[in-house]
């Protein structure tokens, strides 16, 4: 694994490292183990894209391992007033040890890649968010004790986090039936992926058919960063698409509820909801510091 760009490109056994070492970074954490892995190391933040969870999960993971982080925002780097993509990646390698970036296009993510010579971390683009679902996957493990055979339900939005949902449980083994609206599916090359295995993949309209028998029951925003423009029409298209009590009594009594924030309480889940599974989600969004840190020391240590 040389970068983090999408789970699209790491096979099952590099996630499972990923989330292993996550369990033991966060066990040291807890137990006052200090474990300054990045001593030294520097990461570069660059933020397109607003953010509460990634920005302070990565900030302080690197401080926790000995690192340094640099926050940059569009507004403090040339790339934001039209320098090439390949030419902040060339320059920022000679400073950096690694770079985050939290993004609307794919494609520059993968160009800093592809220019630079550091380590790159997709925080977040219009297509993928594979941090988010490492921390969701590390949590659905730690309160289901494994993934293989786990089945769960995304409703709502075929966005960026549908998009790495649909690849990261289908690399660790799990069954995923997605429900959305006609016209919001998830992208038309991860669902030829998914295609690929079977059964365990499932596109459907009804949201209760997607929660049946589920372990895991998932939803989003109906409008995330950029589309705000559009959130009237959206909330008419997902009307019936909210996770609330009517939805998980189909799924497994000891179904969990994830989400990965922020959350419009009302419209894509319940107030009643959302706290009653306050305990998974707000493990969920912790979750997100210490699966950051696997990857970056994965990626970054000597």
């Amino acid at each position: 694994m040389k970068h983090l760009l999408k789970l699209g490109d790491l096979t099952s056994q590099e996630i499972l490292e990923i989330l292993d070492l996550a369990d033991q970074l966060k066990y040291e954490q807890k137990n006052g183990i200090e474990h300054p892995y990045l001593k030294g190391k520097t990461l570069g933040m660059i933020f397109q894209k607003a953010s509460t969870r990634t920005r302070v999960s990565f900030e302080t993971g690197m401080v926790q391992l000995g690192g340094y982080p640099l926050f940059l925002s569009s507004a403090d780097l040339q790339i934001g007033r039209g320098e090439p993509v390949q030419d902040t990646a060339r320059v920022l390698s000679r400073y950096l040890d690694g770079i985050m970036i939290r993004t609307y296009a794919q494609k520059e993510v993968e160009d800093l890649a592809k220019f630079g010579s550091i380590p790159v971390i997709n925080g977040l683009t219009d297509f993928a968010h594979p941090c988010q679902i490492l921390a969701d996957l590390m949590t659905i493990r730690e309160h289901k004790k494994h993934l293989e055979g786990r089945r769960l339900a995304w409703i709502g939005d075929g966005n960026n986090m549908a998009n790495s949902m649909i690849v990261g449980t289908l690399k660790m083994g799990m069954q995923i039936a997605v429900a959305c609206p006609e016209g919001y599916e998830p992208d038309a090359g991860v669902l030829a992926f998914a295609r690929e295995y079977g059964d365990r993949f499932s596109l459907v309209r009804d949201p209760k058919e997607a929660a049946a028998d589920a372990d895991v029951v998932v939803t989003d925003v109906w409008a995330s960063m950029g589309q705000e423009g559009d959130a009237a029409v959206r909330r008419e298209a997902f009307r019936g698409y909210q996770i609330n009590d009517a939805l998980l009594a189909v799924a497994k009594p000891d179904a969990m509820v994830q989400h990965c924030l922020p959350a419009h309480r009302g419209e894509e889940i319940t107030e009643d909801v959302l706290e009653a599974h306050a305990g998974e989600i707000f493990d969920e969004a912790e979750n997100r510091l210490h699966a950051q840190k696997a990857v970056m020391v994965l990626l970054m240590r000597d």
